[in-house]
């Protein structure tokens, strides 16, 4: 009787053993001559994959590629490259990926100097549209961006040749307001929005909603082919507009929050068939609060409107089929303006506390030397909301209910600022289950300096929302606060908004040179000691850097469930949940002067960091 090895294993055993390691596992058994060519196959490295996705890490795929597009020896260099990137951002400073930009036919100079960071390829340099001043900027895969501008133009820029491959433009001033990638179909949709006539209830609104198709490369051929641009759809929307949603592109469903004033409530505008000439448009009588943050998500059939206040999140359902019954005519005249038809409630809601870990004392106390007194206001640095009244000064003591802890900052102090609620966008197989995370920015002005500190808070949550409290399992990680409770100084820029619903008097706002993807953020920080707290024009002069933080990963274990997970699958030493993010300051290029820094943008899947300047040029950073 032949003596057992592992050599003599049969696959289908060996594969299902390999199901159940890690990579770092994986590695080891290559190290075996008798097993690499059985270990190094599609079946481990789908499965590699499938682990990758359940932990919501995205994969490193090129253009346009899909998962099955890929070869094995190509789907183990992409995961290999994936858990470089979920190392480095999760348990280190992530580094300068030294290689990341080498040019045809050029070695690369290998290696970071005590002095400095000795290759240069690291990170590009790349045009933005000359003459133009960038508001918006996202990566589009690794080899394309899309620039919004503030003259009204969406610019599609090929980043490895460095010129625009696409434009539109009405040559008049609109705003980017939402887009959405499709790798499916390869493209991306967009909507662009300028503000008509009309103030509150009766304020006008006129939206583009328009695409970017990227064709196909066939093999045999040299030519580039560029993507186009094309107009879908025009159409009006009534009262003021919080925001609307791409919900669907391959159903062509859309739809918009608005604020009724009179009513204090929100609506709900709808395109059923954005092909169509007819809108739904009906007051949900959903209240509005001004420390409200709102999205629009789809949901087995279902617009769901998902909402979250201090403590909890709400979801409302609107079945489409329910919608469907309230459909209006329009017609593309422009003096066409939609109309509220009906009143309709959602079918049902679902609402769960947010669940609060006791931080440092000195999270719950001031972030300001001086005192801010009783009567004092305050305002939110985008001017959307009436002052808040300040009481005398926020308690700094630890709270003694550490069982059920409280939101560690008051809305009577902290005011959400920054709100971007973000979904699983990337490849992913049919068998993963999606999570979805909010992140908000909080800040607090000093009423005498106007110096903002800020405060971050993040978290996952499903839709819909998963178990009330009292039945959620104590390792269930949804709907828990990860935090950066340390106050610090965003950079901000100043935001033209044509806006007549804001007096004329009113300051300019400001937008955060601040971006999330799913766990990660990333903005400009400005630097400054203890005893220059009171100097507001030390943002001229002093100094900045790039900040950067990985929240505690988490894993997801099947519909609606998610637990905290480390880099191997498992999760904390002790089984508890980590709920501060490390806060690290990133490399940058000499060359970058990050004063003249106007946008920037996270893209976790290629680990890319991009900054865009005012002289018309934009910093293509790569970590690992």
């Amino acid at each position: 009787m032949p003596v057992p090895s592992l050599q003599n294993i049969p696959y289908d055993l060996l594969l299902s053993i390999a199901q159940h390691l890690d990579l770092a596992d994986i590695y080891a058994l290559q190290l075996c001559k008798h097993l690499r060519y059985a270990i190094r196959t599609r079946p481990v490295y789908r499965e590699l994959v499938a682990s990758l996705l359940r932990r919501c890490r995205a994969l490193p795929l090129c253009g346009f590629n899909h998962i099955s597009d890929l070869s094995t020896d190509q789907l183990v260099e992409v995961v290999n490259h994936a858990a470089r990137l979920e190392r480095g951002w999760l348990t280190r400073t992530p580094r300068p990926a030294l290689n990341a930009f080498v040019p045809k036919g050029e070695e690369p100079v290998d290696g970071i100097a005590t002095g400095g960071i000795k290759s240069k390829y690291w990170y590009k340099v790349a045009r933005t549209p000359p003459d133009e001043e960038v508001d918006y900027l996202s990566p589009i895969t690794a080899g394309y961006t899309i620039c919004a501008t503030k003259s009204g133009k969406v610019v599609c820029w090929d980043v490895h040749r460095d010129v625009g491959i696409a434009e539109w433009s009405h040559e008049e001033r609109w705003e980017l307001c939402k887009s959405r990638v499709e790798f499916e179909r390869r493209t991306i949709y967009f909507t662009m929005t300028k503000a008509l006539r009309g103030r509150d209830d009766d304020k006008v609104t006129q939206f583009e909603l328009g695409k970017i198709h990227f064709p196909e490369q066939t093999s045999d051929s040299d030519e580039q082919l560029n993507p186009s641009f094309s107009t879908l759809r025009s159409f009006k929307t009534l009262g003021v507009v919080m925001n609307v949603f791409l919900l669907e592109p391959e159903t062509r469903l859309l739809a918009g929050l608005m604020w009724i004033s009179r009513f204090n409530s929100i609506g709900l505008y709808v395109l059923l068939d954005w092909n169509k000439e007819e809108y739904v448009f009906v007051d949900t009588a959903i209240q509005w609060t001004d420390s409200s943050k709102w999205a629009c998500i789809l949901c087995d059939g279902s617009i769901v409107i998902h909402s979250e206040e201090a403590t909890l999140a709400c979801q409302h359902f609107f079945p489409l089929s329910v919608l469907s019954q309230h459909v209006t005519v329009s017609n593309p005249s422009p003096s066409f303006v939609p109309r509220m038809t009906t009143r309709l409630e959602p079918t049902r809601s679902i609402c769960r506390d947010f669940i609060f870990s006791v931080l440092p004392p000195e999270s719950y106390a001031s972030p300001f030397r001086q005192p801010i007194f009783h009567n004092t206001l305050i305002l939110g640095t985008d001017n959307q909301i009436p002052p808040i009244i300040v009481p005398q000064e926020e308690d700094s003591t630890l709270p003694t209910h550490v069982n059920n802890p409280p939101h560690p900052w008051s809305y009577q102090l902290w005011y959400p600022e920054y709100v971007d609620f973000v979904r699983q966008w990337w490849p992913t197989l049919p068998s993963i289950p999606r999570l979805r995370s909010s992140a908000v920015l909080f800040s607090q002005r000093h009423p005498h300096t106007n110096v903002t500190k800020y405060v971050l808070a993040q978290h996952y949550f499903t839709v819909p929302l998963s178990a009330s409290n009292a039945e959620t399992d104590a390792s269930d990680a949804t709907m828990r606060m990860w935090y950066v409770s340390v106050p610090f100084e965003v950079v901000c820029v100043p935001e033209q908004v044509m806006d007549d619903d804001l007096p004329a008097e009113a300051p300019p706002r400001q937008r955060p040179l601040f971006a999330v993807d799913f766990g990660h953020a990333v903005w400009l920080e400005h630097v400054r000691a203890a005893d220059e707290e009171e100097e507001e024009d030390l943002y001229e002069r002093g100094q900045m850097r790039l900040r950067f933080v990985s929240f505690p990963g988490v894993r997801l274990e099947g519909e609606g469930h998610a637990v905290q997970s480390g880099i191997g699958g498992g999760g904390g030493p002790d089984g508890t949940f980590e709920m501060e993010g490390t806060v690290r300051t990133l490399a940058i290029p000499e060359e970058l002067d990050l004063h003249e820094v106007d946008a920037i943008n996270l893209d976790q899947s290629q680990g890319v960091v991009t900054l865009s300047v005012r002289q018309g040029k934009m910093f293509i950073l790569c970590y690992e």
